[in-house]
């Protein structure tokens, strides 16, 4: 199975969600946004392969968010994803990408039953 982590090794949920994924025999490709950042177009497939709004992956507690008046009413999908683009700190993380699912992994427990869902016959 072909595993890629959008992972900030800075992050507690994200080691943990590449350690589960590790203790479960699998060694994912590791994407460390941080230094290499997805590109606008990666970024949106990720968010619509979630079946999310693009606010669900904006990283809200990050004081950024807030000094970038990101949190106000008014502020669209295209304004977020160019923020994150320009400021990929507020990427929410883990991202976990399978061949079957993309999630974001918030609790990183999340990532078990992502797996357990891609094990075929399960």
């Amino acid at each position: 199975m072909q595993i890629t982590i959008y992972h900030n090794p800075n992050c507690g949920t994200s080691r943990n969600a590449l350690a589960a994924i590790r203790a479960a025999g699998h060694e994912p490709r590791i994407v460390e946004y941080m230094k290499t950042p997805p590109t606008r177009e990666e970024l949106k497939n990720l968010i619509t392969r979630m079946k999310v709004n693009v606010r669900d992956v904006v990283r809200k507690k990050e004081a950024l968010y807030r000094e970038l008046r990101l949190d106000e009413r008014d502020v669209g999908e295209d304004e977020l994803l160019d923020a994150m683009i320009e400021n990929p700190i507020l990427i929410n993380r883990p991202i976990v990408v399978t061949e079957r699912a993309v999630r974001l992994c918030r609790p990183s427990e999340l990532v078990k039953e992502m797996l357990a869902q891609d094990v075929p016959g399960a």
